[in-house]
């Protein structure tokens, strides 16, 4: 799928799943952005803390350190960057923006590619805000307790 190239956005790529990686790695440079990968949430942690980015994206189920107590991490530290996480089980765990902290939640489906792209865009280029969203800010009060 090849999408017009028109970002420069840094992007963390974090996934347990190495052929999952390279697809959505290869998608968002061709956009133009600079990609990091971790193979899991741990890894992604740590280059997190060293590295500055725009925009990070990761997978929900991982070993070591899931997607969700990533996000946690990442809304403690950073409560503005921008999140994005995606997933197989979207649907039938009823994984929402408001329930897992992410700026988008999508789908790993047919249209992933897509929407991957259009989120990444969006977000990147977004204005930083000025107050965590009220889902960010119960997610930052349970990481403060």
């Amino acid at each position: 799928m090849k999408f017009s190239p028109v970002l420069t956005a840094k992007i963390l790529l974090v996934d347990d799943n190495r052929d999952g990686l390279i697809v959505r790695r290869t998608l968002l440079e061709e956009q133009g952005c600079h990609v990091q990968s971790a193979c899991n949430g741990e890894e992604g942690l740590k280059i997190f803390r060293v590295l500055p980015f725009d925009v990070v994206v990761t997978d929900y189920r991982m070993p070591v350190m899931n997607g969700l107590d990533l996000i946690r991490h990442i809304r403690a530290e950073k409560p503005f960057t921008p999140v994005i996480l995606l997933s197989g089980l979207v649907e039938p765990l009823g994984l929402t923006e408001e329930s897992t902290g992410a700026d988008a939640v999508i789908a790993k489906n047919n249209n992933e590619p897509a929407n991957l792209v259009r989120w990444v865009k969006r977000l990147a280029n977004r204005a930083p805000a000025r107050k965590p969203a009220a889902s960010q800010r119960r997610i930052l009060a349970r990481a403060q307790a």
